[in-house]
């Protein structure tokens, strides 16, 4: 089981991710943030450092009208944790794979998290 300091980390940028607070999001992470994103097995997205990652997390916000990921299991391996995650999203904007304004996502998937020096250092999220 994860310390409850890695918790709480992992709880507050799941509450800001939730509240599009990029702010709050970038706060927690490490300068040499790596953050990654698989979509059906393929790696899509990669940032590195702060200033990528909140380049990709503005853009992001800018997708959906709301969004909401739900933590619904931990487990911890060696430095790593790794969260199940619901992901239930609203789109603000027409996607070009033909999702439009409007349409609910709903998704099930996992992220996981390293961390150093007491923030965020890497974060990969599957679906």
């Amino acid at each position: 089981m994860p310390s409850k300091e890695n918790r709480e980390l992992i709880e507050h940028y799941i509450e800001a991710y939730n509240a599009f607070d990029v702010e709050g999001m970038v706060q927690l992470l490490h300068q040499d943030i790596v953050f990654r994103n698989f979509a059906n097995g393929e790696l899509n997205t990669e940032t590195r450092g702060v200033e990528e990652f909140k380049m990709l997390a503005e853009q992001s916000s800018q997708i959906f009208s709301s969004r909401r990921q739900s933590i619904t299991s931990y487990s911890a391996a060696d430095n790593q944790i790794e969260v199940q995650i619901d992901y239930e999203g609203i789109l603000a904007v027409d996607l070009p794979n033909g999702l439009k304004a409007g349409d609910k996502l709903q998704l099930e998937g996992k992220s996981v998290f390293e961390m150093t020096d007491g923030k965020l250092s890497m974060i990969e999220d599957y679906s």
